[in-house]
């Protein structure tokens, strides 16, 4: 009752990214509505527009470094940074769909894929700012369920519709097994759902049954929408029924979104009791999801199936950053996810080129591709150079900063987590260099004649390609993060 009687409305004045997102799919909806052309090809253009000054305004505006509702929400220079970066990541999906949603059997719905994207990021923002569990749940909703629709957004193809089902499928499962777990913690805490409350209680009290059958829960949930092994059954079949945009969305922004909320979330709540639980359980389950992504990857023709599960092991390798659990590992964790958003949109930019000028999706396909299209086999190179961490590209930088970051503790369990993580990087090199192969130097005759690509597709493609090149080398990426964190770290209390 106090809560709401000194709950003041011009708090929502704070929530300036999710207004601008709010605002942004207002616009889009009206524009929808009102226009007179069946087609609306300003669609694309009036989106991207208001998406990129959106994005900027959120990078300059300085956070106001508040907690807002209680203590539900807080608006810091970490959040702030964390939303540019995945707007970034959608803004470039936005570009690689445009000739998608400009197709015959889906141009009518061209408007209904933006406002389901603009929801479903809304939602991530809420995640990323949440320090309530009721929040978290609020914006992890609200990320899902409209990515289900996104999935099947293809309604003639079954592929599309199958994808669908085993999504919201397992979302709800994951999502039963995470109240599960927040009921396990309200329990804990005698009542709270606040993450300071909740470490308050762990740090006075002694580990119980019912606080590791919590963590375990509730590492399972957010284990689902990360795609980490065991919890990735659904992600190959997924990412190849949906559409290409759809998947390359997923791939990235939404991993990003959770990544950063699990490294908040456990090292805010449970920070505590990080060295007697669940550092022993993450340990099995980073190791196991980098290992299995790799291993099953090499198996893979289908480009989508392989990237899905490249994506799989590149998970295990972002959360290597929270086993720091401190301000250096968050920020590392930030740069990965920004790096590895404009390598996996490389890859995906020209898998969705080449998809939608040719239908062709297997890696046989791609045998000799550099003798008729050049440029889109540069950008495939570099993307797989950057994900396997290929020196002087952005991913070889990426994954040494958050090597580095796990060392820096001192563990030696942590030493050989690392070890076995850069075991893993050869074989990733391994089966990113099949497509490389295939691209340069099989001998086979082209399967994929010379064409070329749309304006926003090219666009697109530059973008990733000065990310990949460009991130690495220049420092003041890396120093934004840091820095970003370094503001929030008071408002995040465990982070040293």
């Amino acid at each position: 009752m106090d809560f709401i009687q000194s709950t003041d409305y011009s708090q929502f004045v704070s929530m300036l990214p999710e207004l601008i997102v709010l605002g942004i799919f207002v616009i889009v909806l009206l524009a929808d509505l009102f226009a007179g052309d069946t087609k609306k090809s300003f669609l694309t253009p009036m989106t991207a527009v208001l998406f990129l000054l959106g994005t900027v305004a959120i990078w300059i505006v300085p956070a106001s470094g508040e907690s807002i509702f209680g203590g539900m929400y807080v608006n810091d220079t970490m959040t702030n940074a964390v939303k540019a970066i995945l707007n970034i990541g959608a803004f470039i999906v936005i570009l690689q769909s445009a000739k998608w949603v400009d197709r015959e059997d889906v141009v009518i719905r061209k408007a209904e894929f933006f406002e389901l994207m603009l929801v479903t990021l809304f939602g991530m923002y809420l995640m990323v700012s949440a320090r309530h569990f009721l929040l978290f749940i609020i914006g992890l909703e609200t990320a899902s369920l409209p990515l289900a629709a996104m999935v099947a957004f293809e309604k003639r193809h079954y592929e599309s519709h199958e994808a669908a089902i085993k999504y919201i499928l397992t979302a709800v499962f994951s999502s039963a097994i995470l109240m599960v777990g927040l009921s396990f913690v309200y329990a804990f805490s005698t009542g709270s759902l606040y993450f300071d409350d909740l470490a308050r209680v762990i740090q006075s009290g002694e580990m119980s049954g019912l606080l590791i059958a919590a963590i375990a829960f509730v590492i399972a949930g957010i284990g689902f929408k990360l795609s980490l092994v065991p919890f990735h059954l659904w992600t190959a079949d997924v990412y190849q029924g949906a559409p290409t945009a759809v998947t390359s969305y997923l791939s990235v922004v939404s991993k990003g979104a959770a990544a950063v909320t699990f490294f908040v979330i456990f090292t805010t709540c449970f920070g505590g009791v990080y060295s007697d639980c669940w550092e022993w359980m993450m340990y099995a389950v980073i190791i196991a999801t980098i290992t299995i992504g790799n291993l099953f990857a090499i198996r893979q023709k289908n480009m989508k199936r392989f990237m899905a599960f490249s994506s799989i092991s590149q998970a295990g390798y972002i959360m290597l950053g929270a086993m720091a659990a401190d301000g250096r590992g968050l920020a590392s964790m930030i740069f990965y996810i920004f790096v590895y958003i404009v390598s996996n949109l490389g890859a995906f930019a020209v898998i969705s080129t080449i998809e939608s000028s040719t239908g062709k999706l297997s890696m046989d396909d791609y045998n000799g591709l550099h003798k008729t299209n050049p440029w889109l086999s540069f950008t495939m190179t570099l993307a797989m150079f950057s994900l396997a961490g290929i020196p002087p590209f952005a991913g070889f930088f990426s994954k040494i900063l958050i090597f580095t970051s796990v060392t820096g503790t001192g563990s030696m369990a942590l030493y050989m987590l690392v070890l076995i993580a850069l075991i893993n990087t050869i074989i990733s090199l391994y089966y990113y260099l099949l497509v490389v192969k295939a691209i340069w130097i099989s001998p086979e005759e082209p399967k994929i004649g010379a064409f070329r690509s749309d304006n926003w597709s090219r666009l697109a493609l530059w973008i990733c390609v000065a990310g990949i090149v460009f991130f690495g080398i220049v420092p003041f990426i890396y120093q934004y993060c840091v820095d970003s964190v370094s503001a929030s770290a008071g408002m995040l209390g465990l982070l040293n």
